[in-house]
């Protein structure tokens, strides 16, 4: 686990592409021996598939590594997978008018050290999207990439949307990121779960206290702390699409917030779970799934980040945006093959669940 990891507690692919192109990455991987268990199948191969994102209209979801992996393509259709970054000939594109103060791409000799936490994704034109990618290694940052899949199966075999870097913005220094959600003034939304004067995990903390908040980053005024949103280890973020409501996944409090944006008075509006919440992503019918996991306490959390333990649990949330209903819809006990769930998604009838530990992949059936 890498100093940040540390800090958070819990926070702690590709072939040839088309025409508008990519870079060469791993060959597609089958999921082969992979056990399924009480009645969850399993993806294999993926090292901490810490968050996950659907890219709309294609048979392909996009799955960061938070350690030791990457950014991989899997594939919804048969399960196969690949890396697309960090790969040998990554496709570069510095957009410099939009993020003129990047210094560049990420350094090749990251190695290990690079580490992929929460995604979010964009379209900016049909078949076109932009991935945010909240970044740990040499520099700590948001990297943009562009996923280009209005060629995909036209000219290669490869059938796989486009890949290519394009630009970053680097974190104010001291801070450590862990989600991020696009607004639609071309800026985003990221969480800092612990600030640097707070308390981090492992100092105490017994799940209340406000550690941390949501920043922003817009191309014109750059970097500032969202007002209001200073509170008990903000994990997971969305924003509506017109960025007028942030919708923040307080893992140290075991609840989820939703938070006013841009409006003369500060709204808020604070939920219980009842489990530990990493990552919250929009569904497809426009409700959130909010997914974690629980143990006894928040110390006990801490002590089987690094280890499986038999009394932790799996859970997934679905949250009514408007009303802040929430509904508990996956829960499932702790097991040698998967624990510590971070992210859920629904894909047709199956809710695949992230996890920062382990290699796989969980898919559960809709209940």
């Amino acid at each position: 686990m890498n100093r940040r990891a540390m800090k958070f507690g819990l926070v702690l692919a590709i072939m040839t592409l088309g025409a508008c192109g990519g870079s060469s990455g791993d060959l597609p991987v089958p999921n082969a021996d992979c056990e399924s268990t009480d009645n969850i199948e399993f993806i294999c191969g993926v090292p901490s598939p810490e968050d996950i994102v659907a890219i709309p209209n294609t048979d392909f979801a996009v799955v960061s590594g938070y350690i030791g992996g990457g950014i991989h393509y899997v594939s919804t259709r048969d399960q196969t997978r690949s890396q697309v970054f960090p790969v040998a000939n990554p496709r570069i594109r510095h957009d410099t008018e939009a993020y003129p103060s990047c210094p560049g791409p990420i350094d090749p000799n990251e190695g290990e050290e690079f580490s992929a936490h929460g995604l979010n994704l964009q379209q900016i034109e049909d078949g076109l999207y932009l991935l945010y990618v909240v970044h740990h290694g040499f520099r700590e940052s948001i990297e943009i990439f562009e996923i280009d899949t209005r060629y995909q199966g036209a000219v290669s075999t490869s059938s796989v949307p486009g890949f290519a870097w394009i630009g970053c913005v680097i974190a104010p220094e001291s801070l450590s990121l862990n989600s991020v959600s696009p607004l639609p003034n071309g800026g985003f939304v990221t969480t800092v779960p612990f600030l640097p004067d707070a308390a981090s995990p492992g100092e105490g903390i017994t799940g209340g206290e406000i550690t941390g908040a949501v920043w922003e980053w817009n191309p014109t005024d750059e970097w500032a702390m969202v007002p209001g949103s200073e509170s008990a280890g903000p994990n997971g973020i969305e924003a509506s699409q017109d960025g007028s409501w942030l919708y923040v996944n307080l893992w140290a409090g075991s609840q989820v917030m939703r938070l006013s944006r841009g409006q003369a008075t500060v709204e808020k509006e604070i939920v219980d779970l009842g489990f530990y919440p990493d990552n919250i992503r929009w569904q497809a019918d426009g409700s959130l799934f909010s997914a974690g996991h629980s143990a006894s306490s928040l110390a006990r959390i801490l002590e089987c980040l690094t280890t499986m333990c038999s009394d932790m649990s799996s859970h997934v949330a679905r949250i009514e945006p408007d009303t802040m209903v929430v509904e508990e819809i996956v829960n499932f006990p702790a097991n040698e093959f998967f624990y510590t769930a971070t992210a859920a998604l629904q894909l047709g009838d199956e809710i695949w669940i992230g996890s920062m530990r382990g290699d796989r992949i969980a898919r559960h059936p809709v209940p």
